[in-house]
């Protein structure tokens, strides 16, 4: 059974994120807020976690979850050969609700399932969730909810379809995006939009047109390869 914690004051925030911590280093399972929907997250080095991470949400290995970071320099850790016009999406959406599925480091300890040699990689724009990060570091985190079903905006949501899954609910009210981050690959140039989301392709050629390497309209498509594919 899980145990619920909220963030409206100050100690409170702080009681949510140690709990929250614990439970990672322990294995357990976390639900947490983000800046785009609630995230269900696990120890990314763990893959006894992530593995539970796959069968709380009825997934398959087929299914490899995204990595959420404190920082965007921790791209280059978990990462390789990001092209330049990737590193400017970071410059201007991150921290925020853009995931970059780029080259993952072939020496990374790490088992999220069937990446083909890809992680996908995201810091979010939300206060709780990065001071989680901080203690924790990479975590594996897709979105709150059972294969299939809408991704949660709020704990309770969450608690409803994961609450039997987890240890811990950080409860910071309604997700302050309400739609999922939008996905894009960065092994192919010009990149793919794998998954529209809470940013515009319009948005993304605004930064990438002037380095001649806007993404066409129709590489572009709503739900992506995995509609629930991350926070």
């Amino acid at each position: 059974m899980s145990q619920r914690y909220p963030t409206t004051t100050d100690e409170e925030r702080e009681a949510a994120v140690e709990a929250a911590s614990l439970a990672i280093q322990r294995g357990g399972l976390v639900v947490l807020p983000t800046d785009t929907v609630y995230g269900l997250a696990a120890d990314a080095f763990d893959k006894d976690s992530v593995q539970d991470l796959l069968l709380a949400k009825g997934r398959g290995r087929d299914m490899p979850p995204p990595v959420l970071v404190s920082a965007a320099t921790t791209l280059d850790a978990l990462a390789v050969r990001v092209p330049t016009w990737g590193r400017r999406l970071v410059e201007e959406f991150w921290p925020g609700a853009l995931t970059l599925v780029c080259h993952a480091h072939a020496s990374l300890q790490w088992d999220l399932g069937d990446t083909r040699g890809t992680v996908a990689v995201r810091m979010p724009d939300h206060d709780v969730a990065l001071e989680i990060l901080e203690r924790t570091g990479p975590l594996a985190v897709s979105s709150a909810n059972l294969t299939g079903q809408p991704a949660a905006t709020e704990a309770d949501a969450a608690e409803k379809m994961l609450g039997d899954e987890v240890e811990v609910i950080v409860d910071a009210g309604t997700s302050p995006g309400g739609a999922a981050s939008t996905i894009v690959d960065c092994t192919t140039t010009p990149g793919r939009v794998l998954r529209l989301g809470a940013i515009s392709l319009e948005q993304l050629n605004e930064v990438l047109e002037p380095l001649g390497n806007a993404i066409p309209d129709t590489d572009a498509a709503p739900g992506g390869h995995d509609g629930d594919a991350g926070a």
